[in-house]
């Protein structure tokens, strides 16, 4: 039967010289009456989860916890609620502003950069049953919040100050390395911090790009290798090479990461100011992220099971699951971060089957908008997920799911959601802001304390300095020399997107 379907799958996809997802256009334009009320219905599990106390968001329903991540969920919720026009700009600016305020207070761990998890009624650190403590920080949590800041300070430059002092705020020492690899960090037995590498195909090049918006280099990071591909119903999909038996690190392949990269960097470079919306910058990103849509799609069409995978939470043990289209050697390998082996929770995620539906215009996507379009409840937001087995909705809400498809449906009517303002640092009349103004100056204390990055100095920031006399601090003049093995301009190479089966 297998072999019928696939057979008769491939003269349409033989004629395309890639992927059909390759060929899919973004859609865009504003939003219907049907899309406002998945807007409308999704911003609702913000208004019942804010606490007033700090401005922070329950990450999941009614639980007063948050990591960065999902604060930076929270964030990407906010900016479209405003953008959508389901608040005014005041409502945004008042939850905004105590949101920063919050953020800038936090206690960090070692006093370094944010706490993996933060109680969001009393703003203090605590571990993963919401207890007072440390437990480490994770470098793609950080990264995506970098991201998100980065986002706001480029369309609302009134709110760059507030931003740029919570990130001159950070000690980067243990997050990045001269390699451009990232760190994150836990507590041993004996309550020592212990820093290894964090991240992994996917997750680990998206939240990269959080970093280098800030100007750091991302070199080993943002590196595709080393990778090897999965062969999953003909398509080849690309996957983290290392063991994860040695790493204590699954290689999960999801929807959620390469989405992301789509929907807020446009699958583009992160110094791209450029706004071209088929033009892609970073052309494997985008063509990792078409084998990863491209397989799900294959899979519903020869399976008939609906597939739109990405981590999500469970409305019962164990709770949260990585649900992927490939994992530590297994294709649809949904597991717990132990590893622990759960098909039975397996489930089309709505923020996945929403991203996908807004990035890739097909037929596929819209049976899965018709598909999620009323799993919500009221004044709660919309489900985690709907079970593939049929044992109907995962009735847990969570500012991640909301807040990705809030994002999802603010890039169908404005597209790539990073959008640089006019204020061009290539210009010499160009104001540096309070970050530039601090990294560039060789007689700030803190910068090599907290291992800054060197910025680039274009005209507007020579300007600048010029005007102000202050002494221009810049990058070592061999920057090869502090990690001679990784070159961040080496060219990528893609490899062949899918096997014979299509190709006959």
């Amino acid at each position: 039967m297998l072999l019928l379907v696939l057979a008769l799958l491939a003269p349409s996809l033989q004629a395309a010289v890639s992927l059909p997802a390759s060929d899919y256009k973004s859609r865009h334009g504003d939003l219907t009456p049907r899309e406002m009320r998945v807007a409308k219905n999704a911003w609702s599990y913000f208004v019942a989860n804010y606490q007033p106390t700090t401005g922070l968001v329950n990450a999941v329903n009614k639980y007063p916890s948050t990591t960065m991540w999902d604060s930076a969920s929270y964030l990407a919720a906010l900016t479209a609620a405003r953008e959508l026009g389901l608040i005014d700009k005041a409502e945004f600016d008042r939850r905004f502003l105590q949101f920063m305020a919050t953020l800038n207070k936090l206690v960090l761990f070692q006093n370094q950069v944010p706490n993996k998890a933060y109680n969001t009624i009393t703003g203090q650190k605590v571990d993963y049953l919401n207890k007072p403590g440390e437990i480490g920080f994770s470098a793609i949590d950080i990264g995506r919040m970098l991201l998100w800041l980065k986002i706001i300070k480029e369309r609302y430059p009134e709110h760059a100050n507030n931003i740029d002092n919570v990130v001159l705020g950070w000690d980067f020492t243990h997050v990045v390395d001269d390699c451009g690899t990232l760190y994150g960090a836990y507590l041993d037995k004996d309550k020592k911090p212990q820093y290894v590498q964090e991240g992994r195909l996917g997750y680990e090049e998206y939240a990269a790009s959080g970093y280098q918006l800030w100007g750091f280099t991302t070199c080993q990071a943002s590196k595709p290798e080393p990778y090897a591909l999965a062969d999953i119903y003909c398509v080849l999909v690309p996957y983290d090479s290392r063991d994860p038996r040695l790493t204590n690190q699954h290689n999960y392949v999801v929807t959620e990461s390469y989405l992301l990269h789509g929907l807020e960097m446009g699958w583009d470079n992160a110094d791209d100011r450029e706004e071209r919306p088929n033009n892609h910058s970073h052309p494997w990103m985008k063509n990792f992220a078409d084998r990863v849509y491209q397989a799900q799609e294959n899979r519903y069409m020869i399976t008939g099971t609906l597939t739109a995978r990405s981590e999500h939470q469970l409305d019962k043990a164990p709770y949260f699951v990585y649900d992927t289209i490939f994992s530590d050697g297994f294709n649809w390998n949904t597991i717990t971060d132990k590893g622990q082996y759960v098909p039975n929770v397996a489930a089309v995620s709505l923020k996945a089957a929403l991203g996908m539906w807004v990035l890739w215009d097909s037929p596929y996507t819209d049976r899965l908008f018709d598909a999620i379009e009323n799993a919500d409840e009221p004044d709660k937001g919309y489900y985690e997920g709907l079970y593939e087995n049929g044992d109907g909705p995962i009735k847990e809400f969570t500012a991640n799911n909301n807040g990705i498809m809030l994002e999802a449906l603010m890039f169908k009517k404005q597209g790539k959601l990073l959008r640089f303002n006019t204020n061009d640092p290539r210009n010499t009349s160009y104001a540096p802001s309070l970050w530039e103004k601090r990294l560039v100056d060789v007689f700030e204390q803190n910068n090599e304390p907290r291992n800054r990055p060197f910025l680039s100095v274009t005209p507007g920031i020579k300007t600048w300095c010029d005007q102000t006399g202050t002494a221009v601090r810049t990058a070592p003049k061999c920057s090869a020399c502090k990690c001679a093995r990784c070159d961040s301009s080496a060219p990528v190479k893609l490899p062949p997107v899918a096997t014979s089966c299509l190709k006959q």
